[in-house]
This record gives structure tokens, sequence and C-alpha cells, in this order.
């Protein structure tokens, strides 16, 4: 770790008064040295961990941390406070500060290296070192494991608990043999045993063996609580006379536990904030799921409250869970994917939208990217172009222009269904894909769109999580996965859709159309208001199809009227507003949001301009309360506007680039604006309103943490 700390990046004396001015003190010293290019950008990336979780730990710890785009090289700064500082830990205020910086593509290695801080911190001898230590270079000394001059040594056991973990294929080498003699002290300090310990067998009170625990940790960044957890865990297992093997799931990767310690095993505990990898793994034992801090703060309770469910015989369902992966408990309420025992079911429902959110975002900025070129190389009459497989020309800008449009609407095409997939996904795991899939392809279908891709995802996770709450019996539990939950869920979801909710959504749309034909003659601006409201409600959603084919009706004509190209105009300013927008309040004020936000308000622009509002859905999504009502406040005045403005337009889409096709385009223009900044200054002073503290920024999967939970596993860490 010796380029990871210097004497430079500690402070003994920090006069910090709260969480956020140690942040800023310790990361002032990492700008000085060049380890981090952009102080604001990497606080405020700072701030959205801590927002997601509290960073304090028992003990006197605090431990803010966050992997950054504005970090170069992975960096450890270390301040010690004589007054303490609150971090949320349950015991009070930290005197020690760790403030750890990687960079959002670090290498294995040295996120290895950083892990190994995390599990020193569980070893009261290094601690108390710290707090006695005389001078920075001491303190950083003892951080990297080295011998200090004058210090008269590092406690014993720190430098073995650097090199466990540094070289992680060392520590386990024991394990890998299978050898017997190897306990939880040998074999699982880096956390990812390899091998068995003792073969499988029916339990410890009939070999009286010791009681044997699997364990998994993860946190949303990966680079401290999941190490800090495992060490926590497997500490309180020796002290309790049990077996505890845990396998890190965490930003160095993860090497998966060898199925014969875990078919071994009497209990499973679950310590996460984020999924858990290939959960089905463990399915048919008994099961411990909570959050990452309490493993770390109270590990001897969930060792004995995996310990109780053992003796009661609490297995998780082994039939529908085994095979097709549900979380659930037997004979108890099943823990959704992304959820743990005690939350809210906003906070749950939240999890399951933003893991739909999350894999819909490439999509909409591929398509509307493309679609925004091909408007711009072909015009707005692009869309009426006959297919590329039919007529394409190489040498023709219109037939590139047809191209990119083409494609871009087959991407867009993948929204809902993506995102009710990913829903029911968040929900019920990979089973969940298959009816998630079928449900938001049916919502395209019947018109329902954004809010019916919505109602199809949560459907069908709700559908899996009740099939598999059945026990099945042991021989259909093959097919389970592969036949009778897609077939069962499909069809289920397939009846809702088609017979349930697609019906009263096409009476809704015929009836609210209706409704503005009605009033197209009676009030121009308070149309236009109104036109611009639906247009900002659901942002692509049945509400704003609806007043979008209501403007497109009255210009489908040779010689549409000057009314109907003032509704088409309103309607095409308003739905441009969003996504502006979002874009804007990311640039002016980029710290209330998180990495992922921001980069998604870089493609907002685009999107916004070529009158694509599904450009705004991942901040809606994440936000909605906030970011819904200030669009619709600054659509309604753009939509009022642009009709008191008298502006027309004949074109059905193309934003930006149908100007010249736009009457009073300058005036229209003003519109739109005005429209964009009440938007964006409602979304600014709601989000500066939410957190009592500066910096705070709202979650967006993953990220969001910008490390989204992906299905796909990292490959373990090589030797």
């Amino acid at each position: 770790m010796s380029e990871m700390i210097t004497a430079d990046l500690v402070d003994l004396d920090l006069s910090a008064d709260n969480k956020e001015a140690a942040a800023r003190a310790l990361a002032e010293r990492m700008v000085a040295l060049g380890r981090v290019t952009d102080l604001d950008g990497f606080l405020a990336d700072v701030a959205a961990r801590e927002a997601q979780m509290p960073t304090g730990l028992d003990g006197g710890i605090g431990i803010p941390h966050c992997r950054s785009e504005h970090v170069t090289e992975p960096t450890l700064a270390f301040g010690r406070s004589a007054a303490g500082i609150d971090f949320g830990a349950a015991d009070g205020p930290a005197d020690l500060i760790f403030l750890i910086a990687a960079p959002a593509g670090a290498d294995d290695a040295h996120l290895t290296i950083l892990s190994s801080l995390a599990r020193q911190l569980m070893n009261a001898e290094f601690t108390d070192a710290l707090r006695s230590a005389a001078d920075a270079g001491a303190a950083a000394a003892l951080i990297r494991g080295e011998e200090p001059d004058g210090t008269g040594g590092v406690p014993e056991g720190i430098e073995d608990s650097v090199d466990s973990v540094a070289v992680p294929a060392a520590a386990s080498a024991g394990a890998a043999t299978g050898s017997p003699d190897v306990g939880p002290e040998e074999g699982s300090q880096n956390g990812t045993d390899d091998g068995p310990r003792n073969g499988p067998d029916d339990g410890p009170a009939e070999r009286g063996r010791p009681f044997r625990v699997v364990a998994v940790t993860s946190c949303p960044t990966g680079i401290a609580h999941t190490y800090m957890a495992a060490e926590s865990l497997e500490k309180a297992g020796r002290e309790a006379g049990v077996e505890v093997v845990v396998e890190t799931q965490g930003s160095a990767g993860f090497t998966r536990l060898d199925p014969a310690v875990i078919e071994a095993a009497d209990g499973v505990i679950f310590a996460h904030d984020v999924p858990v990898r290939d959960k089905d793994r463990f399915a048919g034992k008994p099961t411990v799921d909570t959050g990452v801090k309490a493993a770390i703060n109270r590990p001897g309770e969930l060792i004995d409250e995996v310990r109780g469910k053992a003796a009661r015989g609490e297995v998780t369902a082994a039939g529908a869970a085994g095979a097709a992966g549900t979380d659930g408990a037997s004979g108890t309420t099943p823990v959704e994917r992304g959820g743990k025992p005690g939350e809210g079911y906003g906070t749950k429902l939240r999890v399951w939208l933003m893991s739909g959110v999350s894999y819909m975002v490439p999509f909409v900025a591929a398509g509307g990217l493309l679609i925004a070129l091909g408007f711009a190389i072909g015009g707005y009459e692009i869309n009426k172009a006959p297919s590329v497989m039919d007529h394409f020309v190489w040498s023709q800008a219109d037939s590139w222009a047809a191209l990119l449009f083409q494609v871009g609407g087959v991407a867009f095409a993948f929204l809902v269904p993506v995102l009710a997939g990913y829903i029911a996904y968040g929900m019920a795991d990979r089973p969940g894909l298959v009816p998630g899939f079928v449900g938001g392809s049916i919502a395209l279908t019947v018109n329902a769109g954004f809010l019916g891709g919505l109602a199809a995802g949560l459907i069908s996770g709700a559908v899996v999580m009740a099939i598999q709450r059945v026990r099945i019996p042991a021989a259909l539990r093959g097919i389970m996965p592969v036949v009778v939950i897609p077939l069962i869920s499909s069809a289920v979801v397939g009846f809702l859709m088609f017979v349930v909710i697609g019906k009263p959504i096409a009476s809704a749309q015929k009836a609210m159309t209706d409704w503005l034909s009605g009033l197209s003659g009676a009030n121009a601006v308070l149309l236009g208001a109104l036109l611009g409201l639906m247009m900002c409600f659901d942002l692509g959603g049945p509400v704003n199809k609806v007043a979008y084919a209501f403007a497109t009706a009255g210009i489908a004509v040779a010689d549409p009227s000057d009314s109907a190209m003032k509704i088409m105009a309103a309607v095409m300013a308003a739905g441009m507003v969003p996504p502006l927008a979002m874009a804007l309040a990311t640039t002016v004020r980029g710290k209330l949001f998180n990495a992922a936000e921001r980069e998604n308000g870089k493609a907002a622009w685009v999107l916004g301009a070529s009158f694509i509002s599904e450009g705004a859905i991942p901040f809606a999504a994440a936000d909605p309360l906030r970011v819904i009502p200030s669009s619709m406040v600054g659509g309604a005045l753009t939509g009022a506007l642009s009709m008191a403005f008298g502006a027309t337009l004949r074109a059905p889409h193309g934003g930006i680039f149908v100007v010249p096709l736009i009457g009073n385009p300058l005036l229209y223009l003003v519109a739109i604006a005005a429209g964009v900044c009440v938007t964006t200054a409602l979304v600014i002073v709601l989000k500066g309103l939410r957190k009592p503290a500066p910096g705070a920024v709202s979650q967006g999967p993953g990220g969001t943490d910008p490390s989204a939970p992906s299905p796909e596993a990292k490959q373990p860490v090589a030797a």
C-alpha cells in the first residue's frame, strides 16, 4: 500500500466539525498530490455513497469512500479528530477517519490491497496504534503495514492481515487442498475459500463437529464494508467456535465458494446492500438476510440467529428456490431481490424500478441519438422514408439518414420490454425475465407505453414470486426454471395485460382524445397548458401519447388548419422541456446528481433537442416526486406560451431540426427556453431542500450508484 498513502495524506489534528468538512479536508490533500482532479466532483461522488448508507462504524471509525472518475489512482487519506465527527455510527462520533478514493476503472490488485485496510479496522490493536501514533509518518507506515521508525513496530497480526488480502491465492492455498485441518482462521482470510473443509455430512450433531456457516458480503462500492463485514463474521465465528467461510462480492472480484463447502454448511448469512449474485446456490438452508453493516456491528447475533433457524428447521424453499433463484424462506415472507427484512415497501419498489431503468438507459441513449442523427442528416421527412431493406443507395445522404433513423427506431422499440423485464428481474431474479419481457411487449401492443411497462414488470415479478412460494415435488424441480415458471407466469401476465389492463388504458386514451377535441376551440392558451401537462406527465407513456396522437391527427391531412398546426407546435415544444431541463440542471448543479445521472444529462441535451421526451425517464424514475411535477409546470408554461405566440408546425417530429418549418420560430424557441428554465429551477430547489447538508445527491442503480448491479458476476482475481 506504499503508493496509496504517504505522510502528506495524513492529518493527525483534523479540525473539521462535520463529515462533509472532514471529507473535504482530506480530499484537498489528495488534490494537492494530483490524486484527485476535480475536488467538487469527487466530493459529490463521496456524498452519493454516503447518502446510500452512513459510513460510520462502531468503535469510533468513519470510512467515507467511493469510486470516482475524478480519481487518478487508488488513494487513502487518514485523519484523526480529537472532538469526534458524526458519521452515523450507533455508538457515537468517529475519531479515526479514512477517506478511500478509487478510480472508476481501478484494477483488481489495487482494490484488493484497499480491501486489506477494511479488514485491519476490525483489529483493535491496529486502531489503538493509530490513536497513539506520534506523527503522520508513523501513522502512514502503520496503515501500509510497515514498521515505522521509533514506534516499536507494527502491532502483531497487522502484517498478516495485509499479506493475506493482498495475495488472495496464498491465503486460500490450504483450503484448496481440502485438508480437514483447515479452519476459518487459515482458509478464509480473504473470504474466497475455494475448497471444502470437511466433506458434506448430515450435520454438526451427528459428527460432533463445529457448526458451519457460509456467508456472502457485498456493499454498493465493494471497497470497504464488504471486507469489514467478512472479517467481522469470521472473527465472531472463531470466538463462538463456529466455522465461517465468506464469499466477498466486492470490487476486487470474487471467487465463488466451492459447491462442496456450501453443501456442507449448516446455515447461510447474506450481509448485503446490493443483490447477491447467484443466490440460488444457497437455497434449501437456514438463511439470515440482512444489511452489510449488521454483519460489522453485530456478527455474533447473526450467527446466533442462523443457528436458531437451523435448530427450528427453517430453511429457504429448496423447490423453486433451488432451481429458479427465489430468495424466499419456507413458511415466511420471501425476501425480495434487492430488499431486506424491515425495509418499507416504498424502498423495495424503488430498488425494483431502478433495476429496470438502469438496463433501459443504454437503449434510450443509443436509440435517441440515432434518431436525432437521422433527422439532422435527412430532415423531418426522414420518418416517411421507405425501409432501407427495399431502398438503400450508398452514395445518398438520405439513405444513410433513413438507416440511422430506422435503426434508432428498432432500439427504441426495446425500451418498454427491457424496462418491464428488468423490473421483474429485480424482484424475482432470472425467472422474472421471460414474463417481464412478454408483458412489456404486450404493453406496446395495447398502447400502454411507459406506464404499462412499469405495471407489466411489477406484475411479472409478483407472479413469479407467488409461484416460487409453492412447494414443488423434487421430481419437478429440474424443469421449474426452464418450463414451468416461464409457462405459467407468461400466461398469467399475458392474460392480465391483454384482458384486464389493456382495455381500461385504451378507453382512457379515447376519452382523453375526445375531451381534448372539445377544448380546441374554446381557449387556445388553456389548451396549450393542458397539452403541456400531459406531455410531461409520463414522458412517453399513454397520457403523453394521447396528447401527441391528438396533435398528429390534426395535421395528418392534405391541408391542415392553422389551429391544428398550433396544437402540433405546442405539443412538440412541451415534449422537449423535460430532457433539456434535466440536462441543464445536471450542468449548473452537478452536485445534486450522481455520476450516472450527470452522464445521462449529457445525452439528454441531444434527446431533448430532438423531441425525445424519454430522455428524462431515468431522472423521473429515480426521483419522480420532484422531477415529474417540475417538468409538468415547465411543460404547461411552454405549451401555453407557444399557443399564445401563435407558433405553428407542419412536421410531427424533429425538434430543433425542423425549426425552418415552424411559424414564429424565434418566439417558439423563447417558449421552450422559458419552460426549460422554470423546470430546471424547480428541480434544483426541490433537490436542494431534500437534504439539510449541501452536496446531497439523488440515487440513480446502481447507482444508482453508478455500479448498478449486473446479473453477470465478475471473474475471480488471478493469483
